[in-house]
Formats: C-alpha cells, structure tokens, sequence
C-alpha cells in the first residue's frame, strides 16, 4: 500500500470516510444508459456525481476533511484556493458545520461562480492573475490567520473522501470490469482506483487528461507533452499532480488517454441529447475518452464518473451549436443566384419545401468574385441531419441555383 508521511490511503479509510459522509453527500445513482452502450460498443454505466448538492464530486473530500478538525481548528476556520468546484464543496459544508471558510480565488474567476461560493457563506478573497498567485495569498493568508489549508487534492483525508465513489459504484454494480476517471491533481482517480483494486483487483481504472492539459500522463509514463493554454475541461486543467496521489496512480491506475477539446465538447453533447443530465467539460471528459478509443473497451462493463455539471451558460449554447455544426443538423448554405426580385423568394421556398428552416440569411454582393449582376446568400438552417443536407443541395441545384455547403 502506498504510503506517505506515513499515513496510508486504502479500503479501510475510504470506508471510514463513506461512514463520515452517510447522510452528508448524496449517494447518487449508477445506472446503465443503453443508447450509450450501443454507440460506444460496451455496456456504459453513468455516476451521476453531478447531482451533488454543489454539482459536483469535490464535496465528498471537503466534507470527509473538515468533520475530522479539531475542536480548535474548527473554532480558527479554514482557507481553500479554487476557481470552481472545490470552492463549493468547502464553502457549503463549512456553512452546515459552522466553521467560518475564506476562499481565494483568482481575478479571472468568472462571477457566476464567485457568487455562488459567497451564496454558501464564505468569505471570497479575488487575488492573482493566475492559479499559482491565488495559491501562495491562501498559504499566506493562512499563516497569518492560523487557518487550516484544504489543499483540492494533495491530501489524504480528500483522497478518501473522493474514493466512497467507487464504494457506491461497485455496490451498485458489482460487475463492472472497468472504471473510466477526469484525471486533474489526482485525488478523485487515486482514491477510486485505491478502493476499486482493493474490494475487486481485476478491475481496470482508466485516467483521462486533456491533450492540454497531460499532468499525470507526463508525470507517470515520463512523457514530456507540452501543457498550458485554455481548455473547455478546466476543472481538471491542473498545472502538476499532488504528491500523494502521484504514487496512487503510478501503483493503481492501470493507464491514462488524453482526450482532444472536440472530443470533450461532443461527449457533453452526448449526455445532454441522450441521457438529458448536464456534465462540464472534466465530467464528461470519462465519455469522451470511450468514444474516442472503442477498441480500449469493447464488450467491457464499463464505468463513467461523471465529476460535475457546473459549466457556464454561454459556453453550454456554444457547445450545442457547435455539435449542431458536426451532426449536420446546423449547417451553412451557400447559393448564387441573379441580383433580381423574386430570387431569394424562390431558394426560401425551396429550402421550405425540403423541411428545413432558415436560422440566418446574408447577402453578399461586394466581397465576391461573381458577376456584377450576381449575388451571393449565405443561409444558415437548421435540418434533419448530413442526409437532408445533401438533399437539400439536390433540390436547390436541380431548381438551377449554384449551391454548396460552407
């Protein structure tokens, strides 16, 4: 068993802390999702850890730290540095436990999510323009005030916590024969991975990263993949693993796939189309990674956690739009017709006739290389799919229109 500062991390304090949380956090569903299983070519089993409370697993490790304070620890308070999910998970259960919580959180955090911390009674610090700047003011501010630091992963008491997730799992389902993770700092994967080998070792754990964002994947199989920029999974976009669950990952977890950001935004779409539940890009990272490498799980019984649904309205429409765009059910026309009355008239009644709807139209008449006395309209509709587009195209090219898609 792995150890470090001679504590360890296994089944016995995993099932402490599951006693700690009865009644705290959610037991949340496992169930499988057919539609699913037939488009991934295995039997895909859902945690829906987004139904938390806060929306998100990180309350499990919150929770599990903080019922274990000292008496005088609890009176002093404490201090955590999150930009998202772990920022709810402690503010909201240092608000049911009566101990007093700062958060501090970087300029950028968007408000949304600033206020929501604040929602749960916590004292919000805005400091750096970057993760690590926020992280040194908390440890700072935590010396100063004699707060106790809760680190979002590197931390034994949070690793367990974030482990009972593969306790409800498997007693759910007993026969999953795989689990599929979000990889960020570690401690959701290093603690299910710990529990998982441990009540049923033939068990796979898979972690996933973002091609962004590949932390644990450079750490564990002494890669050197380039890291940094943006990504849409920034609940697992982490700058290096934690110390603790470094070792858990290098001793239980059987691999890690890194995911691109299409692939990430697909699977979000997947979820909300056919199970109707809203991930955020680290939640539906687990399902991006069955999609993108089937052959890894084939004819398996296989289980996704999905981490959290905390993801911000206007990327969520971006998103659909943008799987609209890939599915062929949004697509973008365009159609050289004669500069005269009555010829738009005659391509809407066409695209009508066809059964598809008009979102957006354009005339181009200047940034074009067509005659003079030509126009160029660029039409944005909405359709069944690739098939009716191509039948589309057909019945506006055989009514003499130029047409083609963009």
């Amino acid at each position: 068993m792995t150890r470090h500062n001679d504590t360890m991390i296994g089944l016995p304090e995993i099932r402490q802390a599951a006693t700690r949380l009865s009644g705290q956090v959610l037991n949340t569903p496992c169930l499988v999702s057919h539609m699913l299983s037939q488009l991934a070519g295995c039997e895909t089993y859902l945690k829906f850890e987004n139904l938390q409370y806060t929306a998100s697993f990180k309350e499990r490790g919150a929770c599990n730290k903080l019922v274990q304070l000292s008496s005088q620890e609890k009176e002093r308070g404490v201090i955590a540095m999150s930009a998202g999910n772990h920022a709810q998970g402690v503010a909201y259960h240092a608000q049911r436990l009566g101990i007093r919580a700062v958060i501090v959180m970087p300029r950028f955090t968007p408000m949304v999510k600033v206020e929501r911390t604040r929602g749960f009674g916590a004292e919000v610090v805005l400091h750096g323009d970057t993760l690590e700047e926020a992280r040194a003011h908390a440890m700072e501010l935590a010396q100063q005030q004699q707060l106790t630091f809760v680190h979002p992963y590197d931390d034994e008491a949070i690793v367990a916590g974030q482990g009972t997730v593969a306790l409800e799992m498997l007693e759910a389902v007993p026969q999953l024969e795989t689990l599929v993770v979000a990889v960020g700092g570690g401690g959701l994967v290093g603690g299910i991975a710990a529990a998982a080998k441990a009540l049923k070792p033939g068990i796979r754990v898979i972690g996933v990263q973002t091609v962004r964002f590949p932390n644990m994947y450079n750490a564990v199989k002494h890669a050197d993949l380039p890291q940094g920029g943006s990504t849409i999974a920034e609940g697992i976009a982490v700058g290096r693993p934690g110390q603790i669950t470094q070792q858990l990952v290098e001793r239980y977890v059987d691999d890690i796939v890194l995911v691109d950001e299409g692939d990430v935004e697909q699977a979000i779409v997947l979820l909300l189309d056919i199970e109707k539940t809203l991930v955020e890009g680290a939640g539906a990272a687990p399902l991006a990674a069955v999609m993108k490498e089937p052959q890894v799980f084939a004819g398996r019984k296989v289980g996704l956690v999905l981490g959290g649904g905390n993801i911000d309205p206007m990327l969520l429409a971006a998103i659909i739009q943008r799987g609209m765009v890939r599915a062929g059910r949004l697509a973008r026309l365009r159609v050289c017709a004669r500069d005269v009355p009555g010829s738009l008239a005659k391509i809407t009644a066409i695209v009508s006739e066809a059964g598809a709807n008009i979102d957006e139209v354009h005339h181009q008449r200047a940034f074009t290389m067509l005659a003079a006395q030509n126009v160029e309209i660029q039409l944005v509709v909405q359709t069944r799919g690739r098939d009716h587009v191509a039948a589309l195209l057909k019945a506006l090219t055989d009514a003499g229109f130029e047409a083609e898609e963009e």
